[in-house]
């Protein structure tokens, strides 16, 4: 089986590296994928760090790459183990679907921190997003909703407001008309008891 640029044991040139990106950017927004290498090569746990290396998200700076110009595989942990500094790791694998590759500073043999995850799926590389980040993306969504739901309860109390201010006109208005006919009423019963005192006048 042909054996792809820059593999370890390989007589080929490592292709030139990918134009790198300034320290602290985000690169969740960016999917690789070389179509030409995955038809040509398998993409398994002996291949997949190579094919990653091929995209901007890969550091050239780190130990694996010193290894690869060594000949050495790059993830062989017996030789990462001896470096410090920043290098990759494969941690999950799910051939020949998914793989994550997560980012780390090693200080020492036994101390490394984590930095950064990646996976690839189906042959296209992402950088997966950091925690915090998910956490305020969903926090954000979350407030979002809730001022919305504070929103639409807010215009239907004002429309509530609205229809009880007319029901109240609406109410105000026989009160006003039966207030007019007990008027007419009473000026009716003063006019008949005016009308019987001239009578009372007359026959006295």
């Amino acid at each position: 089986m042909a054996t792809p640029p820059g593999a370890a044991g390989g007589n080929f040139e490592a292709p030139p590296p990918p134009p790198m990106q300034p320290p602290g950017t985000d690169m969740t927004g960016i999917c690789f994928r070389d179509q030409l290498w995955l038809n040509t090569y398998p993409l398994d746990r002996n291949l997949v760090f190579d094919y990653f290396a091929l995209s901007p998200l890969y550091d050239w700076t780190c130990n694996n790459e010193q290894l690869r110009m060594r000949s050495i595989h790059p993830l062989d942990l017996s030789q990462l183990s001896k470096m410090i500094g920043m290098e990759y790791m494969l941690s999950e694998v799910m051939e020949p679907h998914l793989f994550v590759i997560r980012k780390q500073k090693r200080d020492s043999a036994e101390k490394v921190t984590p930095m950064l995850a990646y996976y690839i799926l189906d042959g296209s590389i992402y950088q997966a997003p950091q925690l915090c980040n998910v956490f305020a993306a969903r926090v954000g969504r979350a407030l979002y909703y809730i001022l919305k739901a504070f929103t639409t309860a807010a215009s239907k109390l004002e429309k509530i407001g609205y229809v009880d201010t007319e029901n109240e006109s609406e109410t105000v208005e026989p009160k006003g008309g039966k207030e007019a006919i007990d008027f007419k009423e009473v000026k009716r019963v003063d006019h008949i008891l005016a009308s019987l005192q001239r009578k009372n006048l007359f026959c006295s």
